[in-house]
């Protein structure tokens, strides 16, 4: 099975729920949210409606593995997991956590006390992909029983276990500012359709700004072998539903700034880059669509 979602709440939780049955809360990295709160979050959702939860930064970023307070804050994560019935708690390192730190991580994993909880890990960094640290990678986290987590597009998991997890983060300069092509989504399902074949259960998280149209094109794709239309029309009233959406004035570096990394369609099927089109565009100020 290949489970759909995003990394946190891109539009109400009320038309989420409409769309989706799986989300990574995201808002649990920043702070931990009451008790109350969160029980009050599972009871709003369907009731088949799966959580899983990125761990708060005290573990990976401030303490680094750091076994007593790390274990202090896992206790933690764990009851806002009971409270959303959520199995699977997601660990994500900075870049600046490297290989030669690997053996604090394991022996974290090694210490807590999961109970029925699944700990999947996201590592950073090109140098998590040099092969001999892969090889030491896949055997320590396969001793831990530790899923890892990568973006697909830009790395292949050391292990995974029946679980297999993934978190797209776009291919643009700039991270998160980035929509996936039909053509992408359709090279991420032959990434991700081995992993099913094999009896995992795949998680497939956006964490991109367009994750909630990416994530509901993907889905579609999956259940119908076909897109839906990237925008409600094509050609230039394809342009203009995209670049309609901002203040003007503005000017052609300040649409490149915050719609470049959009996509439009030009014909059916044929997706480009706005950035494509908006550096063909003169250097003057655009006031609004009509105008420009």
């Amino acid at each position: 099975m290949i489970k759909v979602g995003c990394c946190g709440y891109p539009t109400s939780m009320k038309k989420y729920y409409e769309i989706f049955d799986l989300v990574e809360l995201n808002h649990t990295f920043y702070a931990y949210p009451k008790l109350l709160t969160v029980t009050g979050w599972r009871e709003k959702a369907p009731v088949k409606f799966e959580f899983t939860v990125k761990a708060h930064q005290d573990i990976s970023h401030r303490h680094l593995f750091e076994i007593k307070p790390s274990v202090q804050a896992f206790k933690q994560m764990k009851q806002i997991c009971k409270a959303l019935k959520a199995r699977i708690l997601l660990i994500q390192t900075p870049r600046s956590f490297r290989p030669d730190k690997l053996d604090e991580a394991i022996e974290f994993f090694r210490k807590v006390e999961r109970e029925n909880l699944t700990l999947v890990w996201e590592t950073r960094g090109s140098l998590w992909d040099e092969p001999e640290t892969r090889a030491i990678l896949e055997k320590d986290l396969r001793s831990v029983d530790v899923p890892h987590v990568v973006d697909p597009f830009k790395s292949h998991p050391a292990y995974t276990s029946d679980i297999a997890y993934f978190r797209l983060h776009g291919m643009g300069k700039q991270l998160y500012y980035y929509q996936y092509s039909n053509e992408e989504l359709d090279g991420l399902r032959k990434h991700v359709e081995p992993f099913e074949r094999k009896g995992n259960e795949v998680y497939v998280l956006f964490n991109n700004l367009a994750m909630l149209e990416d994530a509901t094109r993907f889905m579609h794709y999956l259940k119908a072998n076909s897109f839906p239309k990237l925008t409600s029309a094509v050609g230039l009233d394809s342009v203009l539903a995209v670049i309609g959406k901002i203040r003007y004035p503005t000017t052609k570096s300040g649409l490149s700034q915050r719609l470049g990394w959009k996509l439009v369609e030009l014909e059916s099927g044929k997706q480009t880059s706005l950035d494509e089109l908006i550096k063909k565009m003169p250097s003057k100020p655009y006031r609004n669509q009509k105008k420009s």
